[in-house]
């Protein structure tokens, strides 16, 4: 199965939360305010209706496409055999050559978000760390040139600090 398909259950759950909220609420309360506005009269001039439409329609690509999505997504679930690696879904301490420390936790690519520290599996530095273990040396390749990190630590839960 493709690496692309891949998702945590916190990924999965930000998901089916984001899904729920357009579905549930936000195009309920969207359609109601074209309504409201369509009901003023002139739609052709009605900047309130036009916006209204459009939003609706980004809701409902949104809301296609996490449908569509969430059909072919597999939630992994850390196997306790994979304890010391670094596997899908294992948060991660790297040392640069430089001494800066840095968290990561591998993920799918529908939840990476690399201002907290999650990375896609399918990123260079993540497909570096596979199956590597704590005081393995990790060389990445960039287009800036190779960069060498140490893994420090490997848990499958946050790290506490």
């Amino acid at each position: 199965m493709s690496r692309a398909n891949l998702i945590t259950k916190d990924g999965w759950n930000k998901l089916e939360a984001e899904l729920k909220f357009l579905w549930k609420e936000e195009r309920p309360r969207v359609t109601q305010a074209v309504s409201d506005a369509a009901a003023l009269g002139d739609r052709s001039e009605n900047a309130e209706y036009i916006y209204g439409k459009k939003r609706l329609r980004e809701i409902d690509r949104r809301v296609r496409f996490l449908s569509k999505r969430m059909e072919v997504l597999r939630v992994v679930e850390p196997d306790p055999r994979q304890a010391g690696k670094a596997y899908f879904g294992a948060w991660l301490e790297l040392e640069s050559e430089a001494g800066e420390i840095k968290h990561y936790q591998l993920v799918g690519p529908d939840e990476f978000e690399i201002g907290v520290g999650k990375i896609s599996i399918d990123s260079p530095l993540a497909r570096a760390m596979l199956g590597k273990e704590v005081d393995d040396e990790v060389i990445v390749r960039t287009p800036a040139g190779a960069q060498t990190y140490y893994i420090n630590r490997i848990s499958y839960k946050p790290f506490a600090d």
